[in-house]
């Protein structure tokens, strides 16, 4: 039986949406063969029908969320008000100031630090909105080694220079893979492609180490800690803090999700507390190794 061609190409287009989460026009160009002034008719049909939309802040096309999976939604703003406690209470916990980031299609975008609570000229974050570069930054390497294949593949591909030096992408995906192996990104080791922030990172005398938050086993965010080179070494710091963040990682992971479930009025807020019986940020612990 013939299939219906149209309809195939159609599909296809969706499908890379949907594995990316976030395409470009010239992605899909590039990954399925199609010229563009089609991809465009098949976007505008796409996203007539509410399958897909396109994002202002980058002319991203993004599956749509429907109306059952709405409250489960993650924008910048309701992640930010929910992990803003827990980074207040890890400023209690840890000497050094924090910055949560979530994905954007070639950079990582600040979404909230709890920097203005340090008196800390050397250690300054953010602000808000502020765009960090997924390989050279603790921060975005984090979420890069976390995310799936598919979607790394598809970064990847996004910053990925015009003449790469020979063997750079094989030297980026062993970092990503040393750094999902041991549970936390850092700044190094330094990688060759051009992306934005590397020149900050090497001359601004700090080391970072950040860790996922994940959901369902995907990142949606990630957080850092920032510290002044001269102030300790990294093995110092990471012995001293690394538990204190992979725990305020779990549990703004937690917090998501019990407002996802309240907003959906699967249980009441407070049966849904009950059940995670997780510690409030003011009684946050400093986790392992602390």
């Amino acid at each position: 039986m013939k299939t219906v061609r149209a309809l195939e190409r159609g599909l296809d287009v969706l499908l890379q949406v949907q594995a990316r989460r976030a395409a470009s026009l010239h992605e899909m160009h590039v990954a399925l063969g199609l010229p563009k002034a089609t991809l465009l008719r098949m976007l505008q049909t796409l996203g007539q029908k509410g399958l897909i939309w396109q994002r202002l802040a980058d002319g991203a096309y993004l599956p749509h969320v429907d109306a059952r999976a709405r409250s489960q939604a993650l924008t910048l703003e309701h992640v930010a008000e929910v992990a803003s406690p827990w980074l207040k209470a890890l400023s209690t916990r840890v000497s050094w100031p924090s910055v949560l980031a979530m994905p954007r299609l070639d950079h990582m975008e600040i979404v909230e630090t709890n920097s203005p609570l340090f008196r800390l000229d050397s250690a300054t974050l953010g602000p808000v909105g502020v765009k960090l570069s997924y390989i050279h930054t603790a921060t975005g390497r984090a979420y890069l080694a976390a995310c799936r294949e598919d979607e790394r593949d598809a970064i990847i591909a996004r910053l990925r220079p015009r003449h790469p030096q020979e063997g750079s992408e094989a030297d980026l995906r062993a970092i990503l893979a040393e750094t999902r192996a041991r549970g936390y990104a850092a700044r190094e080791p330094l990688h060759p492609w051009p992306d934005r922030s590397k020149q900050l990172v090497l001359r601004d005398g700090r080391r970072s180490m950040a860790v996922p938050i994940l959901l369902d086993g995907a990142p949606v965010a990630s957080i850092n800690i920032t510290w002044p080179a001269k102030r300790g070494t990294d093995d110092a710091v990471m012995l001293r803090h690394l538990g204190a963040l992979k725990h305020t990682a779990r549990e703004i992971a937690m917090a998501i999700e019990r407002a996802a479930l309240t907003a959906e009025g699967r249980a009441p807020a407070g049966a849904v507390l009950a059940q995670f019986a997780g510690p409030t940020p003011q009684s946050v612990s400093p986790g392992e190794n602390c």
